[in-house]
């Protein structure tokens, strides 16, 4: 049904250099804050744990944002999945792509309505998948998430009629 491009790739989408630098700043950056604030000036003990806790837990995160978003996320002609070949979707399961305004969704991507409960998963600042919805962006450019969420939705459409 899709025929890959003239060099033979698949439509693929990455995270946007500008938005992967400055999330995984600020989440790095808040990190760094709780923790050089518990030290710099200790709270009560419960507080010392608490902070210094959420800010490991935000390096953490910062950590597995850098990378998830290494990786791309590509529409091959039986499911979506990421540049290191983890499924994300069967182009089957979906049932329908949500993109409009007030759809819950990640920012510059779309939802992916799904027809059966799938496993969760996440990739901080790529994708998420919970029960029946999966979503795609975040961090990722707003072209190539849209051509992809098209893609998906053409297919559908053939699918069905």
């Amino acid at each position: 049904m899709f025929n890959p491009d003239h060099t033979g790739g698949y439509p693929t989408v990455h995270a946007s250099e500008g938005r992967r630098y400055f999330a995984c700043a600020v989440i790095y950056g808040l990190g760094g804050l709780l923790i050089y604030t518990a030290m710099a000036h200790p709270p009560d003990l419960i507080w010392l744990i608490f902070m210094l806790g959420f800010g490991a837990a935000m390096l953490w995160l910062g950590e597995m944002m850098r990378r998830a978003t290494r990786l791309g996320i590509v529409l091959t002609d039986a499911d979506l999945r990421d540049t290191d070949g983890m499924v994300l979707v069967r182009i089957d399961d979906i049932a329908l792509v949500d993109r409009g305004a007030l759809a819950l969704k990640p920012a510059n991507g779309f939802t992916l309505v799904l027809h059966k409960r799938q496993p969760p998963g996440w990739s901080p600042g790529m994708w998420w998948r919970i029960g029946k919805r999966v979503g795609i962006g975040g961090v990722t450019a707003a072209g190539p998430a849209k051509f992809i969420a098209e893609q998906i939705a053409l297919r559908i459409k053939a699918r069905s009629g």
